[in-house]
């Protein structure tokens, strides 16, 4: 945890009334990011889900997010249970693209919509991995933070794969509500190999 941040639960003091869309009609709160604000890694899902929504935290209290805290866990980013919903992370950030819950997915402009806040995210954390969680994920940090085509990203192919961004890498991750035990283990070894490598680029820095 960076040693200036007071709380992990929404750290930049993003906006938590917004209306800017139509989902801010049928939700119960915003869910703003969550982590580490020195993080190297930064996680984007697509948008919280409605036990996401429920505890305030990216990732939390469902499977899925239980599957994504256990890896967490094992890469040592995470020293709580994977069934906490106030997770003690340490060099990750849990984010995403929409930041309220809905029943459908996040159309075009409510994604939009909430750019300037996932934008703000990773220009204040300054990460050197933006890992994004899901086929959609891909495709919105794929177009903005690659010089890839977004029709040659396909998550499943990429899976635990290294792109190179425009100041980050990418390592996409299958959404862990579809991963198999397998492809789980690939991900963890894959950015277990990238700890183990002297991955950070010049940029200004704080030391961890």
């Amino acid at each position: 945890m960076d040693a200036d941040q007071q709380s992990p639960g929404n750290p930049f003091g993003m906006d938590e009334a917004c209306e800017n869309c139509a989902r801010a009609a049928n939700r119960e709160r915003v869910v703003h990011g969550y982590g580490d604000v020195g993080a190297d890694f930064v996680f984007v899902g697509d948008a919280p889900s409605a036990a996401a929504e429920a505890a305030g935290v990216p990732f939390t209290g469902d499977p899925a997010g239980e599957r994504l805290q256990d890896m967490l866990g094992r890469l040592g980013f995470n020293r709580s249970l994977p069934s906490s919903t106030d997770p003690e992370l340490d060099n990750a950030f849990l984010t995403y693209l929409a930041r309220c819950h809905a029943p459908t997915e996040p159309a075009d402009p409510e994604v939009v919509a909430c750019e300037p806040f996932l934008n703000a995210e990773i220009r204040m954390i300054n990460p050197e991995i933006i890992v994004p969680v899901g086929e959609r994920a891909l495709a919105a940090i794929g177009e903005e933070y690659t010089t890839t085509p977004v029709a040659d990203l396909d998550v499943v192919a990429h899976h635990a794969d290294r792109i190179r961004g425009r100041g980050f890498e990418l390592v996409p991750m299958i959404h862990p509500a579809e991963l198999t035990d397998e492809q789980a283990d690939a991900f963890v070894d894959a950015v277990s190999d990238i700890l183990d490598t002297d991955y950070r680029q010049t940029k200004g820095r704080r030391g961890r």
